[in-house]
């Protein structure tokens, strides 16, 4: 495909250091850079560390009861505020 494209003087200048690094013309310039872009990377991979928050269960139902514990705790404490 031929088209007309206006570029800003940045992105000229990098495509020119990429032509003057790599020995390749303008369009090979451009069109490496543009694959470049549109390929997503696969070398990229996001890692959040873990830390413990201080709870430690012994078994899910431990976890749950816990947790029906906490909620009638909160319940009670609307209660007795709303009277």
């Amino acid at each position: 495909m031929r088209t007309t494209v206006t570029l800003d003087p940045d992105v000229e200048q990098l495509l020119r250091e990429r032509m003057a690094a790599k020995g390749v013309s303008f369009k090979e310039a451009l069109n490496e850079a543009v694959r470049e872009s549109a390929t997503p990377r696969v070398d990229y991979v996001f890692e959040s560390p873990s830390r413990p928050m201080g709870w430690r269960w012994k078994s899910p139902e431990e976890f749950q009861e816990a947790m029906a514990a906490a909620e009638d705790t909160m319940w009670l404490d609307k209660l007795a505020r709303s009277r």
